[in-house]
């Protein structure tokens, strides 16, 4: 078990220093603004949708190591995905982090994060993104907060 933590620990590290598709898409279908006032993580999320198909997704912003890593593991998640299948990951991630509930389905890196369900003020720091994804998602303008 230490080593499975370990492990998982290791992946967080690498995607919040070397963050993956951290850039402003200039072509983005959608995007949204993410703000954790607590602790100051900030994301702005990019999104080129083709139909209801996630083709593209970016972000960029700054955050906790946990903030970050959620949103560079976000990013490599939804690469085409539709957006009910998005919607779905949502889901299975916020059971996740939130102890909540099993995910219904395997969430492959996505797992990494299983830990920060331990510490309550870490959960708002690893959902941020992803409630971000959803307002862009709806196409809304209002910043998304975790308070």
């Amino acid at each position: 078990m230490e080593e499975l933590r370990d492990l998982y620990q290791e992946v967080i590290v690498d995607h919040s220093r070397r963050p993956r598709n951290f850039r402003v898409m200039a072509d983005a279908t959608a995007t949204a603004e993410g703000y954790n006032p607590l602790c100051g993580d900030k994301v702005m999320l990019y999104l080129k949708l083709e139909g209801d198909v996630i083709r593209d997704v970016a972000f960029q912003g700054s955050g906790c190591a946990i903030s970050t890593a959620s949103a560079s593991l976000l990013t490599e998640s939804l690469k085409g995905k539709t957006t009910a299948q998005a919607e779905e990951l949502f889901e299975g991630f916020h059971k996740l982090v939130t102890g909540s509930g099993a995910p219904d389905k395997e969430l492959g890196k996505l797992a990494v994060l299983r830990g920060v369900r331990e510490y309550p003020m870490r959960v708002k720091c690893a959902t941020l993104v992803w409630h971000t994804l959803r307002a862009a998602l709806k196409g809304e303008r209002q910043p998304v907060s975790t308070e």
